[in-house]
């Protein structure tokens, strides 16, 4: 009977012993990759909130671009270097390019 609880009292420290790491491996892919994934995401989502004409970005298509006009249907028209209009939608701008037009023109 004694051997019967020890056994028991053994198996107990087992499975703590393989929950823990885990654990902490959920623990490190949070704050290593599925944090930092977030943080990203709300930067984007509030540079794309405070989009106005004239800013210059760059779309995820990677078209460069100044913005002419911004609709209330969530879509925006661009000029492009020869005078080119395309609309797009605002979740298509991937990051601001004021620097690098700046560059290249």
């Amino acid at each position: 009977m004694n051997n019967l609880v020890i056994l028991m009292a053994g198996g107990n420290q087992s499975a703590i012993g393989q929950i823990v790491p885990l654990v902490l491996i959920v623990v490190v892919f949070y704050f290593f990759m599925i944090r930092p994934q977030m943080k990203k995401a709300k930067d984007t989502k509030k540079y794309i909130e405070a989009l106005k004409a004239g800013d210059k970005i760059l779309t995820i298509g990677g078209i460069y671009g100044t913005i002419q006009k911004m609709n209330e249907d969530g879509t925006i028209i661009i000029a492009v270097e020869d005078g080119t209009k395309i609309k797009i939608s605002k979740n298509a701008v991937s990051q601001d390019a004021t620097s690098t037009l700046n560059q290249t023109v």
